[in-house]
């Protein structure tokens, strides 16, 4: 007794063998040949005998089984002609396959349709308990916000501290526990809701506060030794509590607020003033709080999810609504651009209050091109969007798992890859920028999960599995640098340019030219040279070509050589100089590189001794002038 889809009748089908023969020739029964049982001629018998057993019992079959039945003279004609090899593309048999009852070709409606994708087996790789960051005081607030960020450099969280807010700044590689004595940043009168990076300072982070104000600080490139209070920039004009802040993708020092006084504030940062009150633009246009913002690709579009159930796609300069969705299907909590592909997603809930994403054309708000629902649980699902890849990401808040889809322009948009399992849940969640990925691991996406249960940070990488050792670059297309591409006042005057690119193959220049001189070659001090020194510092390159360098280093003060070591320790990875030497990735590279690094610590013990020997002699020349000279 089997049972078909859409057939609530059992049906009976005798299997053919032995003892259950089929026609032959003349109407014969004869027995089933092993011949015919090896060569696939079972997959299609089933089908004559259902149509037999159909016709026997009356039972009219749905439309889809209908057209699956085969029929019965092309069954016999095959048969009858003694062919035991599975039919051809021009026997009755084949034809009849390929044709439904209405003479037109069909494809079967449950055979899967499986794509072609590069990104079909990526996997997450949760890091080792002594790379993860313990004892971490995670903030206890209900806000629906991320209260993580992460940049190459640091991981901030927002923490618990009485009396005000506060956060921690922890280095990227200071991994275990942490102490509880660990300085934090605290200058906020209220609890931090967010905290966001500089996409173009590493060393910048923007927080903002119940207390209704937005602060910049600079993050010094040491370790804290004591709390940090001294805040860079104040931004004061919000009325009530500031609940998202947000960085310009493209323009520097530009920065976008929104407020529970259900205004949007755009802030210059260019101006020297320590406290600015003043924002250069407001947007007024929403009825409510605003739960998300979110830039497309070149900044020249804002996309706002309010609690009014509506989406809104505005123009961030002239504050005007250009599309607004009234769908009452769909209550959007989070809203995101999809890159270049012209759409937004949102994650909210449906009318059944059922966890759901849609995609909309960002020109036509109306309704949405496809909608897809999750499940029925009740945390906010946030997305993350990698144009790179074109992979999103849909991270629950209070859950275990991370899905994650593929985005294609042609239906169907959301085409479902896999998901990530684990036994924890998150209350946060922070993603690296892309540059800060570890591409020798085939690394393409990383989340830095807050686990509050165990007051625990746990990073999760996202891997394409690949035999190759090499770089590999279709995985890894250009991707925005931390250059921005226009000024504030260019981008406020209208300007609109696509992010300057970079290529991340280890040692790679921008793609893009450079329309900005970073800030760090601006503040960077200089030695006092002469072509003099210039001179010996060519001539020492003759001689040996390992350190051009060493008598610039030996001439110059202190703190240029101080200063030119925190500049090498951004080209580290891993230990290694990535702009000299990448790290191996074979037996024979490691080896070679063993023996390189022998040599040079035979040659660097040699440079030691010398060095002492001279020391000895410089203090026996200044104890023989002390001899000498009784004055001193």
């Amino acid at each position: 007794m089997v049972f078909l889809k859409g057939w609530t009748t059992p049906i009976s089908v005798p299997v053919p063998s032995m003892q259950n023969p089929i026609a032959g020739e003349n109407g014969q029964q004869r027995p089933l040949l092993a011949a015919e049982r090896k060569k696939g001629v079972l997959r299609v018998l089933p089908a004559l005998f259902l149509q037999a057993d159909r016709e026997a019992s009356g039972i009219t079959p749905p439309a889809q089984v209908q057209r699956a039945l085969l029929p019965r003279q092309a069954l016999r004609t095959h048969f009858t002609r003694g062919e035991t090899e599975a039919p051809g593309r021009s026997s009755p048999l084949f034809q009849a396959t390929r044709r439904g009852s209405g003479g037109t070709r069909r494809q079967m409606s449950w055979h899967p349709q499986y794509r072609s994708s590069k990104f079909r087996h990526v996997f997450g790789k949760p890091a080792s308990k002594e790379n993860c960051y313990d004892s971490v005081p995670i903030t206890h607030s209900v806000q629906d916000n991320h209260f993580c960020a992460v940049n190459p450099h640091f991981i901030a969280v927002v923490t618990e501290c009485t009396g005000g807010g506060a956060f921690l700044v922890i280095p990227l590689h200071q991994t275990g526990k942490l102490d509880p004595h660990y300085p934090k940043v605290c200058g906020h009168r209220g609890n931090v809701l967010d905290v966001k990076w500089n996409p173009f300072n590493d060393f910048e982070i923007a927080s903002c506060s119940e207390d209704a104000t937005i602060k910049i600080w600079d993050i010094p490139k040491q370790l804290l030794t004591k709390n940090l209070t001294a805040f860079r920039k104040e931004l004061v004009g919000h009325a009530r509590k500031v609940g998202l802040v947000e960085w310009h993708p493209t323009a520097a020092n530009i920065l976008f607020s929104s407020g529970y006084d259900y205004k949007v504030m755009v802030w210059n940062l260019d101006s020297k003033e320590s406290v600015i009150m003043s924002p250069v633009k407001t947007i007024n246009c929403h009825q409510d709080v605003i739960l998300s913002m979110s830039f497309n690709t070149n900044g020249s579009l804002l996309a706002t999810a309010c609690k009014d159930r509506k989406i809104r796609v505005l123009d961030p300069r002239a504050g005007t609504v250009l599309q607004e969705a009234n769908y009452k299907g769909h209550r959007a909590n989070k809203v995101l651009f999809l890159g270049n592909l012209k759409k937004l997603l949102s994650t909210g809930t449906s009318r059944w209050n059922n966890r759901q994403m849609a995609l909309w054309d960002q020109d036509d708000l109306s309704v949405p091109v496809t909608e897809v629902d999750l499940d029925g649980s009740s945390g906010v699902l946030f997305p993350f969007y990698d144009a790179d890849t074109n992979m999103l990401y849909v991270v629950g808040k209070g859950d275990r798992n991370i899905h994650y889809y593929e985005i294609s322009a042609n239906k169907p948009h959301l085409n479902y890859l896999m998901e990530y399992h684990s036994y924890n849940p998150q209350k946060g969640i922070g993603v690296m920028p892309k540059r800060g990925l570890d591409v020798s691991s085939c690394e393409i996406f990383r989340f830095y999960k807050l686990i509050t249960t165990k007051s625990l940070i746990e990073p999760v990488s996202m891997i394409v599995p690949r035999r190759s050792e090499s770089y590999q670059e279709d995985i890894y297309p250009p991707t925005a640098s931390a250059q921005p591409s226009l000024t504030a006042q260019e981008w406020l005057s209208g300007m609109n340019k696509e992010p300057v690119l970079m290529s991340l193959r280890p040692g790679a220049e921008p793609l893009s030219p450079q329309p900005l001189p970073s800030e760090r070659t601006l503040s960077m001090p200089t030695a006092p040279t002469s072509p003099h020194l210039f001179n010996q510092t060519e001539s020492l390159v003759a001689e040996d070509g390992r350190r051009p360098f060493s008598l610039l280093e030996e001439k110059a003060p202190r703190w240029a050589a101080e200063h030119r070591q925190e500049e090498k320790k951004t080209w580290l990875s891993d230990g290694f100089d990535i702009f000299e030497c990448p790290p191996p990735k074979t037996e024979n590279e490691l080896l070679q590189m063993f023996y390189r690094q022998q040599d040079e610590i035979r040659r660097l013990r040699e440079l030691v001794t010398q060095r002492e020997v001279q020391a000895k002699q410089l203090e026996l020349e200044i104890r023989n002038l002390r001899m000498n000279s009784p004055r001193l």
